[in-house]
């Protein structure tokens, strides 16, 4: 890693003599190269061994199972709200097109695009938990709890996020849409007589689905993988706290094992968005 300092001297702290510092890296054995490490560690990963934290020697794999759940919790609820309320939006934006409606929802959700996460995150916190007195500004979940606690703890998190991906669906959502609008089809429907609602709900909105679903999943990607930050600000023991205190503490494995689960959940979300564009396109089906 570029950082100064290694886990040794984290360990032993500033007061370590040398003789205890090398000690310790030959203990750790982060006198081997750079490469021969990470190969050690990747011929592990792929005998199903994440390896153990230099740190406290935890069992990486065991500590990473419940923070992937809390963040895949956290994650799940954001999707459940984000996804609907911003599908909705964008079919709202398209009804009333260039009309005060579409014109205030998109000033909105560009202005919540626009600011940081971990600004809207402090916001809420000082305007919600502390002048309201609504929700806790520490999102912290055990296993005690019951899933009304477990909402209550994670509201403003929720929100966050819900903010920080809504812009961009919606936004996205509204494109795709118009863009089918222009269809002759559509322009059949408008003559029949049908309702601009019925119109988009049954013409356009079904064959929009596949740049829908493609930005929907690339979203709900960065609600895993891009939760870092939250979770820092918020306190929350997900994957992405546990990510940062190890990369202050310089604690390779352990670091390497978290971007590893990130690619992957990332990789794999935007696999499904494929197929599921695929399977919701005929002219993908059945090419000519």
């Amino acid at each position: 890693m570029l950082l100064p300092g290694d886990v040794a001297q984290q360990i032993l702290g500033q007061s370590a003599t040398p003789e205890s510092l090398a000690n310790m890296r030959a203990e750790l054995g982060l006198n081997d190269p750079p490469v021969t490490r990470y190969f050690q560690w990747l011929g592990g990963f792929l005998q199903g061994d994440l390896g153990t934290a230099l740190t406290n020697g935890r069992d990486i794999a065991e500590s990473l199972g419940s923070r992937l759940g809390n963040t895949l919790f956290l994650a799940f609820w954001a999707a459940v709200i984000s996804v609907p309320l911003a599908i909705f939006l964008g079919l709202l934006a398209v009804r009333y097109k260039d009309r005060i409606p579409d014109k205030l929802i998109s000033a909105v959700t560009l202005t919540t695009i626009s600011i940081p996460e971990f600004m809207i995150g402090y916001v809420l916190i000082y305007w919600i938990s502390i002048r309201l007195g609504w929700f806790s500004s520490v999102a912290i979940i055990n296993d005690s709890m019951s899933l009304g606690q477990k909402l209550n703890a994670i509201a403003i998190p929720v929100m966050v996020l819900t903010l920080v991906v809504l812009a961009h669906m919606m936004r996205m959502t509204r494109a795709a849409i118009l863009n089918v609008m222009q269809s002759a089809y559509i322009e059949t429907a408008e003559l029949k007589g049908m309702g601009m609602l019925r119109i988009i709900a049954k013409h356009a909105f079904p064959n929009a689905i596949a740049p829908i679903v493609n930005v929907v999943m690339i979203n709900l990607a960065y609600l895993v993988v891009g939760v870092v930050v939250v979770e820092v600000v918020f306190a929350y023991p997900g994957m992405g706290q546990y990510l940062v205190d190890h990369v202050a503490k310089r604690d390779v494995p352990v670091v390497q094992a978290c971007g590893l689960i990130f690619a992957a959940v990332y990789i794999g979300l935007n696999l499904i968005a494929d197929i599921v564009s695929i399977l919701a396109n005929p002219r993908l089906r059945h090419p000519k």
